[in-house]
């Protein structure tokens, strides 16, 4: 049985970006106690996962931006459409973001902006719709499922999966191996403790300071640059 657990969700502000936005932000909080991954199911905005030495809770601010409409519009959609949820399921915290969407729904472009801190021996599990994705400082094994936006991840201790639809994508100190797979974008990965394994449909390729191998599976168009790859290089002919 799921349960749902959200000790805070408060609405900490009202402001607006543009004269026709709503803006609403909500805070939720759940203690990592007997957790030890999350997941994140989240559709468009942005999304920011840094890792807290020591943490004991995850800590959610979203930011709410519904375009075009005045607060009582917003808060229709808001109360009908949105998908804002913390659970705890077994040893693993599932984060929901999105709008629901559909010929009969009136969110149109409404987003919500993930702020994320999480414990950072954390497992992070992602699967983003769309907007940039940012993850640093999480010592745990991450995977990645994107649509579309760049996607920047900064001194993470784990293994590392994307698979990734378009935009481009910048890894620099990960501490294992990474292996990517891209529709479309560039790829720059430096200072990596394994093995990086690419296989991309366009867009250039920059790697440098690898510990193990480099291996480029498949490459559709977009130059192949390496250096210091301590390993075997496999690039295609």
């Amino acid at each position: 049985m799921r349960s749902i657990v959200i000790l805070s969700l408060l609405t900490a502000s009202l402001v607006y970006a543009a004269s026709d936005d709503y803006v609403e932000v909500r805070d939720m909080r759940l203690p990592a106690e007997g957790l030890a991954a999350l997941q994140i199911d989240a559709g468009a905005g942005s999304l920011a996962v840094i890792g807290a030495a020591d943490g004991d809770e995850i800590v959610i601010t979203a930011k709410i931006i519904v375009p075009g409409k005045d607060d009582q519009a917003a808060r229709r959609i808001i109360e009908s459409d949105m998908v804002l949820s913390l659970e705890r399921e077994g040893e693993r915290a599932v984060l929901a973001s999105h709008f629901e969407s559909g010929l009969w729904r009136s969110s149109g472009s409404a987003t919500i902006d993930l702020e994320v801190s999480v414990p950072d021996r954390f497992l992070l599990i992602v699967d983003d719709g769309s907007g940039s994705l940012v993850i640093e400082n999480v010592r745990g094994d991450i995977t990645i499922d994107d649509g579309s936006g760049s996607i920047s991840l900064l001194d993470v201790g784990g293994d590392v999966r994307i698979d990734d639809g378009s935009g481009s994508i910048r890894a620099n100190e990960i501490g294992r191996s990474i292996s990517i797979v891209d529709g479309s974008g560039s790829i720059t990965v430096s200072s990596v403790g394994g093995s990086v394994f690419i296989d991309d449909g366009s867009g250039s390729i920059q790697v440098s300071d690898v510990a193990e191998d480099f291996i480029v599976e498949d490459d559709g168009s977009g130059s192949i640059k390496f250096a210091g790859v301590e390993g075997r290089v496999v690039t295609p002919d």
